[in-house]
């Protein structure tokens, strides 16, 4: 684990702006911009006024002490310069915004890390623009529905992360519903090693995610989801539009799995985004799947560096006891 981290300079980021923007500007500025767990999100700004935005992938930019991801786990750690252009390419194809790609390197040549610059969009994010201007939600809303129409349109042919389903290969197991089971016992067991009131119910929980794995059904349809999908990952154009970032985590999935994030993250406005047709055994098992989630994550990433441990234990607490009482509502 990196324990000593020094955001990126101009003078850092000047060979990579010069590579993706041109030789006609210089860098000015650049801003790390706040969020980022996995991987460096930098505002590069030229002389010009104009601005862009890198990616840098690198060990110094992620905040989590995990082994190298297999992809062909689809709730392995999503970073990586490989992901991201995967899932830009399918976005891009399936005619769902985000920010257009302007360049991408893997050779380290400008920067010792892969790196990626994308188009800046300037309208702040869909989050912020709820808070901002209630009056402005449902036309807002509107167009994440419609966004959310067109992404979803599209199916696979397997389910697991885009890069390696569309490169043709396959991820462990047998089902979305094995992968969500397996990945709920997983961050119970990392969940009771790190609070001892998950300890204390350790077994009640993993005995509710066996009863409801057992109520779903078999499935062949496979969606194209985004996977974290709140409304901090979407940012607006100028014109209002809303677009798709943090998409490394794309894959074909349950559409349940987006919905059960989409409810948490949007909260009393998700009514507008809700579909009809969504499998009830399937949010039950992913709602008390992605509450644990968000308590083993959190939990886990305040165990290192991370500059903002007072929030991740607050996102641990609300979702711990979010699990816990979907299982008293369940005895």
């Amino acid at each position: 684990m990196t324990t000593t981290r020094r955001p990126l300079t101009v003078t850092d980021l000047a060979p990579l702006a010069r590579a993706a923007l041109g030789r006609a500007r210089a860098l000015t500025g650049v801003e790390r911009l706040r969020g980022g767990t996995k991987k460096g999100v930098y505002r590069l700004t030229l002389d010009d006024g104009s601005t862009a935005v890198a990616y840098v992938w690198s060990a110094d930019e992620d905040y989590w002490d995990q082994p190298d991801p297999d992809p062909r786990d689809p709730f392995s750690h999503g970073t990586g310069l490989g992901l991201f252009t995967a899932a830009h390419e399918r976005l891009a194809a399936a005619g769902v915004r985000t920010s257009r790609l302007r360049f991408a390197d893997s050779t380290y040549t400008h920067l010792p890390a892969d790196v990626a610059v994308v188009e800046d969009l300037t309208g702040g994010s869909l989050e912020d623009a709820l808070a901002r201007a209630p009056d402005g939600a449902p036309q807002a809303l509107e167009r994440m529905a419609e966004l959310l129409a067109a992404l979803h349109s599209h199916t696979g042919p397997r389910f697991g992360k885009v890069a390696v389903v569309d490169g043709g290969g396959s991820s462990y197991g047998e089902s979305c519903t094995q992968r969500v089971t397996e990945h709920a016992l997983r961050c119970i067991a990392e969940a009771a090693a790190r609070d001892p009131r998950a300890a204390a119910a350790r077994r009640e929980l993993e005995e509710e995610i066996h009863t409801l794995a057992a109520e779903v059904g078999p499935r062949d349809r496979h969606t194209l989801i985004h996977g974290e999908l709140g409304a901090d990952h979407v940012l607006l154009t100028p014109g209002g539009q809303p677009a798709l970032i943090d998409i490394e985590g794309l894959m074909y999935f349950d559409v349940e799995h987006e919905h059960v994030f989409l409810r948490l993250r949007f909260g009393p406005h998700y009514e507008a985004l809700r579909t009809p047709g969504l499998d009830e055994a399937r949010l039950r098992l992913y709602r008390l799947s992605m509450h644990l989630g968000l308590v083993s994550g959190p939990l886990t990433l305040t165990e290192g560096d991370f500059p903002h441990p007072k929030r991740m234990r607050e996102i641990a607490e609300h979702n711990l006891h979010q699990a816990l009482s979907l299982l008293k509502s369940a005895s």
